[in-house]
């Protein structure tokens, strides 16, 4: 079991300062970051279902903060959405809700209270077992961090687990080193897409020890992807 692992949330603001004192703070918080500067990048990230939760800003080029989670929410990724608005109107807050956000900030706002309720999604999210995903006999279980194949656990690292829920998350689709570098490892500085193919690697020799060897998938030229069906 992977209990001890950080809690994986995706920050979304199109201000730079914003983005930093956000990933500061809730690093400090012991969570793992990760952050996007626009709604088509916020989309394609938040689409993996490999975040705990999504703090997104309401105003951001490309699509607004409302597109993103009315599409994420058509897509059925149900993974808890606190939205940030410069707008206290109570319509702007109902029409966030209605299409689905789990939470309502309005700026500026106290980090308190944000920790607090990114922390309450966090239980909330949990309690209700969302983000579990099944593809075949593969089952991850979000709230417990649980992985297995046909009954048996699969003990995998913290990176090996964001890489497979990475791609479980839109199981059958391709997705490239690039968008597994960002969703899995952040903007760290140091890691580069080579870093992608070691850990899948790690992780086939795992599943394969399971009896999942074909589970992980390479698309050459293009990226990778989980399917239950031989490539």
């Amino acid at each position: 079991m992977l209990r001890t692992m950080a809690a994986r949330v995706l920050v979304v603001d199109d201000e730079p300062g914003v983005r930093s004192a956000l990933r500061r703070g809730l690093s400090a918080e012991g969570m793992d970051v990760t952050v996007a500067s626009d709604g088509v990048e916020a989309l394609r990230l938040a689409g993996t279902g490999a975040f705990d939760v999504v703090v997104l800003d309401i105003m951001l080029p490309g699509l607004s903060g409302y597109r993103v989670l009315e599409r994420l929410r058509a897509d059925d990724v149900a993974t808890p959405v606190l939205l940030l608005s410069a707008k206290d109107g109570e319509v702007d807050q109902a029409d966030g809700l209605d299409l689905g956000a789990d939470g309502y900030l309005v700026k500026p706002f106290s980090f308190l209270v944000l920790v607090a309720q990114v922390r309450a999604l966090l239980r909330r999210g949990e309690a209700a077992g969302r983000g579990e995903l099944r593809v075949g006999e593969l089952l991850i279980d979000r709230g417990s961090r649980e992985v297995r194949w046909a009954g048996t656990e699969v003990s995998l690292s913290p990176r090996e687990y964001g890489l497979l829920v990475a791609l479980a998350g839109r199981s059958g689709a391709v997705v490239s080193k690039e968008d597994l570098l960002r969703t899995v490892w952040g903007e760290d500085q140091f890691v580069t897409r080579n870093v992608v193919e070691v850990y899948v690697g790690y992780l086939r020799r795992k599943l394969a020890a399971a009896g999942a060897g074909h589970l992980v998938q390479t698309v050459r030229g293009h990226g990778y992807r989980v399917s239950d069906e031989p490539s």
